[in-house]
């Protein structure tokens, strides 16, 4: 339980510097840190959970991982919708996001939202990354504490 309450806290403590630093620069809602952060971070997770495990047969299943193992070691549950019109395109739900069910679940917040978030679009695209898939990865939040993250994978 202390670690849960931790990686909260340090997950805020980055957003806040992130973005004091993009105030004190004079750019709004420069987010690119943050999701920077995100993508090294999914990175080397994801080299750590997956060294015992045989190479996936297809992007299907490496995008199950990502919401089952990944999403459990991170966030304590399992991702709570998965979609697919299985030509590249993923929509991962979480009813109850961690870093958003803290905040009020009024509107007014929606506006921060991204913030909150721009981590563990990082975090997905670079647990990807590793795993041979590009991608982008982007978050929408319609309703508060939930949130769509919508991976759209790169063909070559």
């Amino acid at each position: 339980m202390a670690d849960e309450a931790l990686y909260e806290f340090l997950h805020s403590e980055l957003v806040g510097y992130v973005t004091e630093k993009s105030a004190k620069e004079n750019k709004k809602d420069d987010l690119s840190a943050l999701e920077y952060m995100g993508f090294s971070s999914g990175y080397r997770i994801i080299e750590r959970l997956t060294k015992e495990r045989p190479r996936f047969n297809d992007e299907l299943d490496t995008v199950k991982f990502i919401c089952t193992d990944l999403w459990s070691t991170i966030y304590k549950k399992q991702i709570d919708n998965l979609r697919t019109n299985h030509q590249g395109v993923y929509v991962l739900h979480d009813c109850a996001f961690r870093f958003l069910s803290k905040l009020s679940s009024g509107r007014q917040y929606l506006e921060s939202a991204p913030k909150y978030v721009a981590f563990t679009c990082g975090l997905i695209r670079g647990a990807l990354a590793n795993l041979g898939i590009k991608c982008l990865v982007t978050a929408e939040v319609q309703n508060m504490p939930g949130c769509k993250f919508h991976i759209q994978v790169q063909r070559s």
